[in-house]
């Protein structure tokens, strides 16, 4: 998931939101300032119940920031670096590069996420509960408690044993340990993953159509993300036991073609397209990469335009590159991959560009991982 804006950064971490943040914090900040409030509290001004209900959706969001501070923390601590922190329409996601090294380690970077929303909930239930024996009966006391139950059934949900969950972490490091086995264990919880979007998709269907309210609708958007997460957790573990062993440079394209990013896109398109055979063209300056143009990229420039528009100005930007070392594990460089928007990552020595992998190159590594392991089994 990738952010719209960046925050900055925590514990060196950078932190992003995705656009899609806005439309739940206005639906929750809405549902509080304009049902659960006005119905709980009465009588009180339409300013005071905004105020009340932006108070308790901004602190709310504090709470899903901490959650996966948490994970990236404790990631860190465990030898796992950490790409950033996004937050978007189903909460928030550390991104880490690699996976844990051994049960343990999954199970301390999984767990501490739910404790982090359980101590949180404590916390403001604590101070709900306070409030009431002190007599306090007006919309602090609503917004309190109604952060300690947000959040105490945020933790309840996310260990919940089912990827892409944090309880389905639990679940494969219990596995996993029993079995010895990390894809096996991965599988498990991925399709724990499954049976819990189809009984989420299955109730809120049901809650929607007996009259019960949207909320059903909700349920089963979330049961279907779940679905599509873990059938992509799945098959990214079977990716990635076939790859197992391979390293980067054992699939790169080695010494592409490269181009300048002060090439107009016509230049391009009369000089480079036909004579080169791969989708993807780097960009490079004395050696270095700086950019990446793609034939959809350079698709999306009309024809009237192509004169005057360089490569540099279609190209996704430096920041925004995948990079590895030839070196590398290519199971560490999968997850970072997927994330790139173009598909590719460009293969670096010494920042200089020395190959590239593309989605082709992960398709034969795969379907030649899988013909060796038919030869060595005799089928």
């Amino acid at each position: 998931m990738r952010a719209s804006f960046r925050l900055g950064r925590i514990v060196g971490v950078p932190v992003g939101v995705n656009w899609s943040v806005l439309v739940i914090f206005a639906l929750i900040w809405w549902g509080l300032s304009a049902n659960l409030f006005p119905e709980s509290y009465p009588d009180r001004s339409v300013v005071a119940y905004l105020l009340a209900g932006l108070t308790a959706a901004v602190v709310f969001f504090l709470g899903l920031l901490a959650h996966e501070v948490s994970h990236a923390v404790v990631a860190k601590r465990n030898g796992l670096g950490v790409q950033g922190i996004t937050l978007w329409l189903f909460g928030g996601v550390a991104e880490l590069r690699g996976e844990a090294r051994s049960p343990g380690a999954e199970l301390r970077i999984s767990g501490i996420g739910p404790l982090v929303s359980l101590i949180i909930g404590v916390f403001f239930g604590a101070v709900a509960t306070l409030l009431a024996l002190a007599g306090v009966q007006g919309l602090l006391l609503g917004v309190m408690a109604w952060l300690g139950g947000i959040n105490l059934l945020l933790a309840v949900f996310n260990i919940l044993p089912a990827a892409p969950l944090d309880g389905g972490r639990l679940l494969r490091a219990a596995v996993w340990k029993a079995t010895g086995d990390r894809t096996r264990a991965t599988v498990v919880a991925a399709r724990a993953g499954w049976i819990l979007g189809l009984a989420l998709i299955g109730f809120g269907l049901w809650r929607f159509l007996t009259g019960t309210g949207v909320g059903g609708l909700w349920l089963a958007l979330i049961g279907w993300f779940l679905i599509g997460a873990a059938t992509m957790e799945e098959r990214q573990a079977r990716v990635g036991d076939a790859l197992r062993g391979i390293r980067v440079a054992d699939v790169m394209t080695p010494q592409p073609q490269t181009a300048s990013g002060e090439l107009t896109v016509a230049d391009f398109v009369d000089n480079y397209l036909f004579a080169y055979r791969h989708t993807a063209l780097p960009l490079t300056e004395d050696g270095r990469p700086v950019g990446l143009v793609t034939l959809d990229r350079v698709r999306g420039v009309p024809s009237g335009e192509r004169g005057s528009t360089t490569l540099a100005a279609v190209a996704c930007r430096a920041d925004d590159l995948v990079l590895a070392s030839p070196d590398e594990p290519l199971t560490d460089l999968l997850p970072r991959l997927s994330d790139c928007a173009d598909g590719r990552a460009l293969v670096v020595t010494d920042g200089r560009l020395v190959g590239i992998v593309s989605p082709s190159d992960i398709s034969r590594a795969v379907q030649r991982s899988s013909m060796r392991d038919q030869l060595a089994t005799g089928r």
